[in-house]
């Protein structure tokens, strides 16, 4: 058969998608974590993987799924948070903008999965079905061996046992509560992630009605972390908004790497830490570097980091920072505080072994 007669639409999507096939899988297996270390890749939108000398494996808001992918009827679902928030009924043009570095069911090991809240983009059925199926185990801190949990908030762990992941394999936590997993120790913390606050149970018509109401469940819905690892502390803020709580945080732990959810708001809609709330959180958490996230993923909400560079370097001198910004890629692989002078990130660039053979061209003018 020619290729264009075997070609089909089902191969194409088999042999593209995903996109990194199992190259970041890979990496994350292979990656021997010095002691004094820890490691960390961004999977997308707010999704990290953590890799300890202890051996740990850990991901947050591990999500493998999309946005938008038809115009559909043009219309938002009527109890969706944004129609909750804005009073609106077009649908939001949420596309997804990066390509899926890691292929979820091609993980030969994790130790434990978190969620920081249950918003479709930080939970992943793919995932939580291949931990489950494929009868994955960890070790308790007794060395005992035991499924992987799943860690989040009440309503995390009910949309996890709503898909079929036993009751028993979840574990709920709330603000203060601490989880110690091999050379790990989590710490749940406030969340400030206001859009859980306007999120209904229902989507339909039958949506509760949330005016007038004063909202008494925040802890319930949503949960910051902070990993506590050999090599520094880290703070995971999920969707939290901008809250001047950030420095009771701040306050009564030491950070080194705070993770701040970024994004440029449409009009009339507030659900991303914009540049100078990101500047504020890590002066007020007393943090080392920051990190921002989630600006990656949605083609409506996507925004320049430049801004946070710019903006940072006005501000540096006269309010003597003591943090810096750390622009990441989505893929890349952080380790700290290996990297904590680092500015930027850039892929391997390749090419390492130039020359180390004799060039096979007519001759070296060419060159």
């Amino acid at each position: 058969m020619s290729k264009v007669s075997e070609t089909t639409r089902e191969s194409w999507i088999k042999s593209t998608f995903p996109e990194w096939g199992t190259w970041l899988n890979e990496e994350i297996e292979r990656t021997e974590v010095k002691p004094g270390t820890v490691s960390m890749w961004w999977l997308g939108c707010t999704g990290i993987w953590f890799k300890t000398p202890g051996g740990a494996n850990v991901t947050i808001d591990l999500w493998a799924g999309n946005g938008k992918r038809t115009h559909g009827d043009g219309l938002m679902k009527p109890g969706h948070q944004m129609a909750n928030m804005a009073g609106l009924n077009a649908m939001q043009p949420n596309l997804r903008a990066v390509p899926f570095v890691i292929d979820p069911f091609a993980v030969k090991s994790v130790d434990a999965v978190l969620a920081t809240h249950y918003h479709q983009d930080h939970m992943s059925a793919e995932f939580a079905a291949h931990v489950i199926n494929s009868g994955m185990t960890t070790t308790d801190e007794n060395g005992k061996e035991i499924p992987v949990p799943f860690i989040g908030p009440k309503k995390s762990v009910e949309t996890w046992i709503g898909w079929g992941v036993p009751e028993d394999r979840c574990i709920t936590v709330k603000p203060g509560d601490v989880i110690k997993i091999k050379d790990l120790e989590i710490v749940a913390l406030d969340s400030f992630d206001r859009t859980c606050i306007v999120t209904t149970d229902s989507t339909g018509p039958d949506r509760e009605d949330l005016r007038g109401k004063c909202p008494t469940d925040m802890d319930e819905k949503a949960v910051n972390y902070l990993v506590k690892t050999p090599g520094g502390n880290i703070y995971h803020s999920g969707d939290s908004h901008y809250s001047i709580y950030f420095a009771k945080h701040g306050k009564d732990y030491d950070i080194d790497v705070a993770f701040g959810s970024f994004g440029l708001n449409p009009v009339g809609i507030q659900d991303k830490m914009e540049t100078t709330d990101i500047l504020r959180m890590a002066e007020a958490l007393d943090c080392k570097v920051v990190i921002p996230i989630h600006y990656d993923v949605w083609t409506n909400f996507m925004a320049d980091i430049n801004e946070i560079k710019v903006l940072y370097d006005m501000r540096k001198d006269r309010l003597d920072y003591k943090f810096h910004p750390f622009f990441w890629e989505v893929g890349g692989h952080y380790t700290y505080p290996t990297d904590k002078d680092r500015l930027a990130y850039h892929h391997d660039r390749g090419f390492h072994d130039c020359f180390d053979h004799e060039p096979n061209v007519p001759f070296r003018s060419v060159l």
